[in-house]
């Protein structure tokens, strides 16, 4: 599983992206799940290999060179 992730953003039909969510929804879903799903299958269809972000990062960090946890709730924005 990655650890690090970047926005996406991808126009489509209004009507198309509808019944996207409502098919999602009925498979227990989320349309983020589904794509990333896509994506890795089309990768992987076309011999295309990558490491997931932050992986060999945080296998080989050392106590002073992992960053702290974040903690507590973000303050509202005003």
């Amino acid at each position: 599983m990655e650890l690090k992730t970047a926005r996406l953003t991808v126009l489509v039909d209004p009507n198309k992206k509808a019944a996207f969510e409502r098919l999602c929804e009925q498979q227990d879903l989320t349309p983020s799940q589904v794509v990333r799903r896509l994506i890795r299958d089309y990768l992987a269809h076309h011999g295309v290999s990558y490491q997931p972000s932050g992986i060999a990062d945080e296998l080989y960090a050392t106590e002073e060179t992992r960053a702290p946890a974040k903690r507590g709730r973000r303050a509202p924005k005003a």
